[in-house]
């Protein structure tokens, strides 16, 4: 199979071995390989919408999707992660766009907002994201906040 199959699910309608697969996914990359003690389960899975990833029965990608006042003013995505082993198939672009659009398609919003890694800054530019703050230590990572900021309609367009 080999391609990613996208599914978008309210945290009650997860299974049992897709919150498993995707906390331990979490936790491979978020703490294991990030070596960063921290909180992951912050009480806020439960607001969220699931973006999961699956290729070959394998979560291999998720993020959280988020209506607007629940991280940020504007909506927004976080614990963006893919599997270490599919990074070379450059799916975090395709699960960012599958991100965006799940938030204009199930929130009704354009403006989106992100607590973004600083090293990951051009990454999240080539999506349209520009960076809004300074740069601040989350759990002694470097973090920027940065928006997709909706895109505005031409009123003279004829």
């Amino acid at each position: 199979m080999n391609q990613v199959e996208w599914k978008i699910k309210p945290f009650q309608e997860l299974t049992v071995s897709e919150l498993y697969d995707t906390l331990q996914l979490r936790s491979e990359v978020f703490v294991v390989e990030q070596n960063c003690v921290y909180l992951d389960l912050d009480g806020k899975d439960k607001k969220a919408l699931h973006l999961i990833g699956v290729c070959d029965s394998e979560i291999v990608a998720h993020a959280r999707l988020f209506d607007a006042k629940i991280s940020f003013e504007n909506a927004s995505i976080g614990r963006v992660v893919v599997s270490p082993k599919y990074r070379h198939r450059k799916w975090g672009h395709a699960l960012m766009q599958q991100a965006i659009d799940g938030i204009r398609l199930h929130y009704n919003k354009t403006a989106i907002t992100i607590g973004a890694q600083l090293y990951l800054k051009k990454f999240y530019e080539s999506h349209g994201f520009i960076q809004t703050s300074e740069m601040y230590l989350e759990d002694d990572i470097p973090h920027i906040e940065m928006q997709l900021l909706p895109v505005l309609k031409n009123s003279t367009n004829e």
